[in-house]
């Protein structure tokens, strides 16, 4: 009996798993990104110092931003993932932030990649940095 109601138990868990897909965030794909990022290049100066961000375009959906977090880097898409892709949807760097063009003007930390002030449903869209001397590679 003992096994019967573990039997039981175990299905009901198994049975009852939470979708943690995100129906909203589907607006952006899984374009390719691959870009160098020579820090000893003056276009690229300003990334050596905490909170400074570059936009490379022609990268991922809308480009890619890269910031500068204190001692690491990140790297994100420059399309608002809580829009349809449209010429409002990119983002533009303020600051330590990135703001949609679009009337609702969402707002992401470069930090953290969530949203700023309203709580949104999808963060934005990270891709890989790895650092070798003075160059970063961003990828997917």
């Amino acid at each position: 009996m003992k096994h019967f109601f573990l039997f039981i138990t175990f299905i009901f868990l198994t049975a009852c798993s939470r979708n943690t897909s995100d129906e909203n965030c589907k607006f952006l794909v899984n374009a390719a990104v691959n870009a160098s990022v020579n820090l000893n290049l003056p276009q690229y100066s300003q990334l050596k110092f905490t909170s400074n961000s570059v936009y490379l375009a022609n990268q991922g959906n809308k480009g890619v931003i890269v910031t500068n977090v204190g001692g690491s880097y990140r790297a994100w898409d420059a399309a608002d993932p809580n829009h349809e892709q449209s010429p409002c949807s990119l983002l533009t760097i303020t600051g330590a932030n990135a703001v949609c063009g679009c009337n609702d003007a969402n707002t992401y930390s470069l930090f953290t990649g969530g949203s700023i002030g309203t709580q949104l449903p999808c963060g934005l869209k990270e891709y890989r940095v790895t650092m070798s001397g003075n160059s970063l590679t961003i990828t997917n």
